[in-house]
């Protein structure tokens, strides 16, 4: 099968599109032919080896490091590995002890395998282990979701890691009904799921995002939108939220905390801006605010993202598709401004 192997840490010259063996499926696994797999930073991310605490730069402008560096979301990335932390595709073959009703399935895959795991914590689709970019691809039974839906497979292929996080958020801050909730990167692929996830819930969500992306959040319901070159706290005023959704973090963090109301919650997956801080714990302890991280998703998380994308309470944001063998001007597209939605490669078979 054809498949994209990372063949260490570096720039795009690592990427390869290759002949593999098609993987073996075990007998609590699943062989999926994947048709469609979403591009995220998770992949950028850890070819780059952004996830060393040597990185000091946000992850647009982080640059590879030593490969002797550890890497990887859970320690050491281990290369070659397919990466792709989104796929969606069906399953072709059960193993033994898999309830054979997912044959023929059309199915997501959970980014964040909770039922694998490395010293407690959770491995990650395409960086722990191989993931959705290949024709094919093996996985726990327990890690897709059958997904009963009119999307397309591109459009299903453009949400389980961003959407996922997003809704880890969401859920781990009790954001409900009448919450106050800013939410930073408000265009990005996180950033953008956060937003209507919140809304879903009944929030009133303030967005931050360039000028050119104010009209489509707007058109997925928010209000209140704020340029991210504006100054923060005087564009909100007197107001002050209950909850920050914040990857974006660098410079801007102390302004984001700024925000929030005397009891708030930060919360944070990633930091686009750069993962280096500064933190006057005054401003924390004083006013009672609650910093939460987060990375493993909790149990209900996925079958909750299942379920908006079947009540289509979940609008799917594609901004642009690649072949599978374009990976490298996928991963380019990715990282240029001015992108509102994921970036999806398409797979074509060349056989059976």
């Amino acid at each position: 099968m054809r498949a994209v192997v990372t063949t260490g840490i570096g720039g795009p010259e690592m990427v390869q599109v290759t002949q593999v063996p098609v993987p073996p499926v075990g007998s609590e696994e699943v062989l999926i032919r994947v048709s469609a797999a979403g591009v995220n930073n998770t992949d950028i991310n850890t070819r780059l080896g952004w996830y060393s605490r040597d990185v000091r730069s946000g992850t647009a402008d982080a640059h590879p490091i030593s490969a002797k560096q550890p890497g990887g979301y859970n320690g050491a990335t281990v290369f070659p590995l397919i990466q792709g932390a989104d796929g969606c595709g069906t399953v072709v073959a059960v193993g033994a002890g898999v309830a054979p009703t997912l044959q023929g399935r059309r199915v997501l895959v959970r980014s964040c395998m909770l039922t694998q795991r490395r010293n407690g914590v959770p491995l990650w689709f395409g960086s722990d282990r191989d993931g959705a970019f290949a024709e094919y691809t093996v996985v726990p039974a327990a890690e897709t979701f059958p997904v009963d839906s009119n999307w397309t497979d591109v459009e299903l292929a453009s949400i389980p890691c961003s959407s996922g996080t997003a809704e880890n958020m969401v859920e781990r801050t009790g954001i409900g009904r009448g919450s106050r909730v800013l939410v930073t990167g408000a265009a990005g692929g996180v950033g953008s799921a956060a937003v209507q996830l919140a809304l879903r819930r009944g929030a009133d969500v303030v967005a931050v995002a360039s000028a050119s992306k104010h009209a489509p959040l707007r058109d997925l319901g928010v209000t209140d939108v704020i340029d991210r070159d504006a100054d923060l706290i005087e564009a909100l005023g007197d107001l002050r939220v209950d909850v920050v959704i914040d990857n974006v973090a660098g410079p801007g963090f102390s302004s984001v905390l700024e925000a929030l109301v005397s009891g708030g919650t930060y919360v944070t997956s990633g930091a686009i801006a750069g993962p280096i801080v500064e933190l006057d714990l005054r401003r924390l302890y004083l006013r009672d605010i609650r910093l939460v991280g987060t990375t493993s998703w909790a149990d209900d998380v996925f079958p909750q993202v299942i379920s908006a994308i079947e009540h289509d309470e979940l609008r799917p944001l594609v901004a642009e598709t690649f072949p599978l063998d374009q990976i490298a001007d996928a991963q380019r597209a990715f990282q240029r401004p001015g992108r509102f939605g994921n970036i999806v490669l398409t797979v074509r078979h060349h056989h059976p």
